[in-house]
């Protein structure tokens, strides 16, 4: 089977709530309230343009879903941010690179200059290790901001990658 990579569209939305609905309930990952309900989560993952949500398809099923905006506003509309959820159930078959390899690559032809994310959780050493793997930095970590259900209060990476060739 092969993975595929496209913009998801509202159709897309039930299962890629199935697959996010078991992430957001754990609280370990995202800084959403744990008893977020299907209209509020699609509000937070399908934003308004100029947003992009992207789906990561093998043989009809959703695997892993990414949205692409700008991080913020105005000023700050040259950096982009975007958020990553994949089925645990396909964890460990590269769904999560292949995921990021695109959105970057995205990201880049959108004309984006460089990626941050403003809250990487810290305890989450799987997707930390895949970014730093893909060229992110860790600019700091804000400590003591993320209540983790099990760990208790941990760090939130502001994590940045550039993505000009220059680098600069």
């Amino acid at each position: 089977m092969t993975l595929t990579i496209r913009e998801a569209t509202g159709a897309d939305w039930p299962q890629i709530w199935t697959l996010m609905e078991p992430i957001v309930r754990a609280g370990e990952t995202y800084c959403w309230d744990r008893d977020l309900d299907d209209d509020g989560a699609r509000r937070l993952w399908f934003e308004p343009a100029p947003a992009r949500v992207y789906a990561a398809v093998e043989d009809g099923r959703i695997l892993g879903t990414a949205t692409l905006h700008p991080n913020r506003g105005g000023g700050g509309s040259h950096v982009a941010n975007a958020s990553f959820m994949t089925d645990p159930a396909a964890s460990g078959r590269g769904i999560a690179r292949a995921l990021a390899a695109h959105v970057l690559a995205e990201a880049a032809a959108q004309g984006y200059l460089a990626m941050q994310f403003n809250a990487v959780v810290e305890t989450n050493v799987r997707a930390v290790a895949l970014w730093q793997s893909l060229g992110f930095r860790i600019l700091t970590t804000v400590p003591r901001s993320f209540r983790h259900p099990s760990a208790g209060l941990t760090g939130l990476h502001i994590m940045h990658k550039d993505l000009t060739e220059d680098g600069e």
